[in-house]
């Protein structure tokens, strides 16, 4: 990644609950995909205001008879509180129009930024604006022909534009909007001269077009290698085709190495957003980079999501209606909805402990009683919507997860009408899964425990490696809470 840039914009933007935070490390952050619940760090907070201190005198009366000389409790602890707070600078950049946010602040983990809540947010009838980005500051491409870019930074006749209509219209849309993005890095004046800074680097970003042939092999699933291997041959054969000896310097320098043009397919593949926009009376389905949006992490239970202000061109992240977030809490969208772990490693370069979404490939004949796993589990809500009805769960009890709702769907299960089930044969249909889930996990040449202590012992390994590792970790915790919450079902079930 170059140096930072010296942030000397014109500032017009407004911020809410704004405190001094500590700049970051050589002006750069990595971004690391992950979820809520894997960022931590023993760092110290830094760019914490000063505050006055008055000792209070010793009286012979109650040191509550003087409240206004109490020293002030010390400050909760949040998920939020252990990271530090970004550069005031990051959320300045900005031309005409700037990002403006609302009761949120960006902070800096050992896994990337994340988004958290500044103040506590109250449940309301309606969604709440936390964050808006004016059209001026995003890089968007329509998805169909003619190409249509939006704002228009690509002037008529620029080899680049050539090079994108070169690609195809349904499949190469990470092509275009690598082109894009290095265009605009290379743009004189232009706002991703600055926000480019606080994109990971190579060696930050965890998308398997960056691993190498090792890496690929830590995941212990051929089929999404090979996908890979396919994809970063298709980037490497568009950068050999358009970034020949015979093209113009301007278009060599944006790209001069394979690397550099794959770890922007790579950011085009783990940060872009498919969206439908609407400018004037013109709606485009399009490709684009939103800033300080691509900062919120992934979660199969978020509490925010995007939406398209028309009538100013405002991209806007907002609240789900209804729910509270507490101060330090940290704000996610869900990234790929019904998607399974390894479509999420071969997008983002990331996997999730707890999909809901998952599956298994059970081959047998054995099958439970749906209606009586679902009431064990407290589990509501047609197939495709299943949630946790916490409200009759037992209090404390926190078993359920997205694993075992992930189970109720890819367990191979019966329901016939008001038919219930026979104790002797639903024990004997849990057995025979069971050995099956065993079988998954001999397929393996390590065991969870032993991913586990790979993933400890060496903190200094690539972040693809541990990605790698991560994902296969996951999938036989998976497989071990099927087995687990088959245990429970058949101690359970209703007779």
């Amino acid at each position: 990644m170059a140096s930072s840039i010296f942030l000397h914009q014109s500032v017009n933007c407004f911020i809410c609950n704004y405190q001094l935070g500590k700049n970051l490390k050589n002006g750069l952050a990595a971004t690391k995909p992950n979820f809520t619940e894997k960022c931590t760090s023993s760092r110290k907070i830094g760019g914490i205001k000063a505050r006055a201190v008055i000792d209070t005198m010793e009286t012979a009366t109650s040191p509550t008879a003087f409240p206004f000389f109490q020293t002030e409790s010390q400050q909760e602890d949040t998920p939020a509180s252990k990271l530090e707070l970004a550069d005031p600078e990051f959320y300045k950049m900005g031309f005409v129009r700037s990002m403006r946010a609302y009761g949120v602040e960006f902070r800096e983990g050992p896994n990337g930024f994340g988004v958290f809540a500044s103040k506590d947010i109250e449940p309301t009838r309606r969604a709440k604006v936390v964050m808006e980005i004016p059209l001026e500051l995003m890089l968007t491409i329509s998805q169909k022909t003619p190409w249509m870019f939006f704002p228009d930074i690509i002037p008529v006749g620029h080899p680049i534009f050539d090079i994108i209509n070169s690609t195809h219209p349904e499949t190469d849309w990470d092509l275009r909007m690598a082109c894009l993005l290095l265009y605009a890095f290379d743009h004189d004046k232009n706002f991703w001269q600055l926000y480019g800074d606080f994109l990971p680097s190579v060696e930050e970003c965890t998308s398997l077009l960056l691993a190498t042939e090792d890496d690929l092999k830590e995941l212990h699933d051929e089929n999404l290698a090979s996908t890979m291997r396919k994809e970063k041959a298709r980037a490497l054969e568009f950068w050999e085709k358009n970034w020949h000896s015979a093209m113009p310097l301007k278009v060599k320098r944006l790209a001069r190495d394979p690397e550099r043009f794959i770890w922007a397919v790579s950011m085009a593949q783990t940060r872009h957003i498919n969206f439908r926009i609407r400018v004037g009376s013109l709606v485009q389905d399009a490709n684009m980079f939103a800033p300080y949006a691509d900062m919120l992490n992934h979660s199969c239970q978020p509490n925010c999501f995007f939406h398209w202000r028309f009538r100013d061109r405002m991209f806007e992240v907002m609240t789900n209606a209804g729910q509270r977030i507490k101060k330090g809490e940290e704000m996610t969208v869900n990234y790929m909805r019904g998607q399974r772990n390894n479509m999420l490693m071969q997008r983002y370069g990331f996997s999730s402990l707890s999909n809901p979404w998952d599956v298994l490939p059970f081959s047998g004949n054995a099958r439970i009683h749906l209606d009586s796993f679902l009431s064990v589990f407290n589990i509501s809500g047609s197939h495709e919507d299943y949630y946790h009805n916490a409200k009759f769960a037992n209090e404390g009890e926190s078993f359920v997860d997205g694993a075992v709702l992930a189970a109720a769907r890819t367990l191979p299960t019966w329901s016939e009408g008001d038919i219930p089930p026979i104790p002797s044969l639903e024990i004997k249909a849990v057995k025979t899964l069971q050995e099956e889930c065993q079988q998954i996990l001999a397929q393996y040449s390590t065991t969870s425990k032993q991913d586990q202590h790979i993933l400890d012992s060496t903190p200094e390994m690539s972040w693809t490696r541990e990605a790698a590792i991560k994902y296969r970790l996951h999938r036989k915790l998976f497989v071990e809470k099927v087995i687990e919450a088959l245990d429970i079902y058949q101690d359970r079930i209703l007779f």
